[in-house]
């Protein structure tokens, strides 16, 4: 079956440009096969799951035994990634790895990764205590090609992470609509390391389902469109897709073909791949777009914009200043106001997953407002963040 030329990921093998990750297709066997025959159909040869997924795993590995029995996978076989919470010992971590491969009917991973490398102790465990010898063992013992780890940590724990040496790729928020961690994409993939983005479409932005402020913004392209080419621009090795049913991976399939040398203006026709993963990907129509839909949200919020430059932290009180104003401005800017919410309303309550202190806490201390270089009135702007966003608890969809 046709495969679109891959990117390097690390040291391990090359990856398709989108990766299928399986924590949604969770309603059954039939269900995780069919999203694995459209994924095999649009040119994926990278799929990402973990024991954290709830049933992902043993899913996934009925689904690739069914597809072997017919004799189907991509050119040079699956690459296949899962990942391992931090924090358990040596025994224990020796177990779950034995179990994953089990679960999966594979004698050995592509890539294992650290499941959450959030704080300072999760980087401590995997390079100086139980978790380095598990890494260790699992790579000398040939279970595991390549290690490394996923963070929704901080940047400056991040760039300690890849200082450390120890990894081959880390998986990232990495985001049109959040690009602050690009620098640390662009240092790793400079090393040699392998990088993943991080959900583009849903922790991007909701981009599967834009408001229409935001799809008057883009056009004539689509959000995702615009949010996939600007990251495969970027160089990114892989695109991480979590599909719950095959339609969903209706953009991947087209944008891997020979059509997305221009505008892909239906999705629901995906191309036959050819060779895309050192295409251009942005062409001078999209920049227009992009350039259209920056003005847009500039004249929106007017001076109210935040730049995310940061120099406002620290916060005395704690307040994650940028990350909330990046919310109010995707709200303000674009219309963007059910992600924002989602999101604003997930704060304290996802551990260290993401932030966990909200707009509220703020003591209108004015620490923040003489190193804000546009002089905006943050407080102010803080509390209309979390009169605009806040809402109900939502749940989270694991962990």
């Amino acid at each position: 079956m046709p495969l679109a030329n891959g990117r390097p990921f690390g040291s391990g093998r090359r990856v398709s440009l989108f990766t299928l990750g399986t924590m949604r297709a969770l309603a059954g066997p039939a269900p995780m096969l069919a999203v694995l025959r459209a994924a095999l159909t649009a040119g994926i040869n990278h799929l990402e799951t973990a024991p954290a997924y709830g049933p992902a795993e043993t899913f996934l590995g009925q689904a690739l035994a069914s597809l072997s029995a017919e004799g189907l996978e991509p050119a040079g076989g699956w690459r296949i990634t899962s990942k391992l919470l931090p924090g358990c010992d040596l025994e224990s971590g020796r177990h779950q790895l034995r179990a994953i491969l089990s679960r999966l009917g594979r004698p050995r991973l592509d890539s294992l990764a650290v499941h959450g490398l959030n704080r300072p102790e999760h980087l401590n465990w995997a390079t100086s205590g139980p978790g380095a010898e598990l890494l260790a063992w699992a790579t000398g013992e040939g279970l595991v090609d390549q290690v490394g780890f996923s963070s929704h940590g901080s940047n400056a724990l991040i760039a300690q992470a890849l200082a450390t040496d120890r990894f081959r790729f880390c998986s990232l928020h990495l985001h049109l609509f959040d690009q602050t961690r690009l620098p640390l994409a662009r240092s790793a993939l400079a090393e040699g390391i392998g990088v993943l983005a991080i959900s583009p479409a849903d922790k991007g932005g909701r981009l599967y389902d834009p408001p229409a402020q935001l799809l008057a913004d883009c056009a004539p392209f689509h959000p995702l469109e615009l949010a996939y080419r600007f990251l495969l621009d970027q160089g990114i090795s892989t695109l991480s897709l979590g599909a719950e049913q095959p339609g969903d991976l209706a953009w991947a399939a087209a944008l891997a073909g020979p059509a997305a040398t221009g505008g892909v203006s239906d999705p629901s026709s995906p191309a036959i791949p050819d060779s895309p993963a050192e295409r251009a990907w942005l062409h001078p129509e999209h920049h227009q777009a992009l350039a259209q839909l920056a003005a847009a949200g500039r004249e929106r919020l007017g001076p109210e914009r935040c730049g995310q430059c940061r120099a406002c932290l620290p916060c005395p009180s704690g307040v994650p200043i940028p990350a909330l104003l990046r919310l109010r401005n995707l709200a303000v800017g674009h219309g963007m106001e059910v992600f924002a919410g989602e999101r604003y309303n997930l704060i304290g309550r996802a551990g260290h997953w993401w932030e966990e202190v909200n707009a509220d806490a703020c003591r209108r201390c004015g620490d923040c407002l003489p190193r804000c270089p546009h002089q905006l009135p943050i407080p102010d702007l803080l509390a209309d963040t979390h009169r605009r966003l806040a809402a109900a608890p939502r749940r989270r969809l694991w962990g």
